[in-house]
């Protein structure tokens, strides 16, 4: 399982989208989804408990990646992005993945006030 801790600049999209749960710990997310090399998703627009989410509060997304996914409180991000990043290229990931082998990613977002959604629901990928 990796373990380490990047921070990245990634390439900027837009982030508001579909209805997800977000920052305050409950409710369901959208999975993000695997596009060639990297992996996408949409930011949420609204708090678990339907209050909208300002997106000046994001202060950004985790990104996690283990042989499992089964992601719990006790994984550690390998990448943390910019709030207005919806993309992540998996080759940024070091040590680097390897070949052949069935990784799963997730992601968390995070709030300037320090709250974290759930996990994102895992997708599968190999390098």
């Amino acid at each position: 399982m990796i373990r380490q801790r990047h921070a990245l600049v990634l390439v900027a999209f837009a982030v508001l989208g579909s209805l997800h749960s977000a920052c305050s710990g409950g409710g369901s997310s959208s999975a993000p989804s695997i596009q060639g090399k990297g992996v996408y998703w949409t930011a949420p627009q609204h708090f678990t408990d339907n209050t909208p989410l300002d997106p000046s509060d994001l202060q950004g997304f985790e990104i996690y990646i283990r042989q499992d996914p089964s992601f719990g409180p006790a994984d550690i991000a390998v990448a943390t992005t910019l709030p207005q990043d919806n993309f992540f290229l998996l080759k940024n990931i070091a040590p680097p993945l390897t070949q052949g082998v069935t990784y799963y990613v997730s992601l968390r977002t995070v709030t300037i006030y320090g709250m974290k959604s759930d996990f994102y629901p895992p997708v599968s990928f190999s390098p």
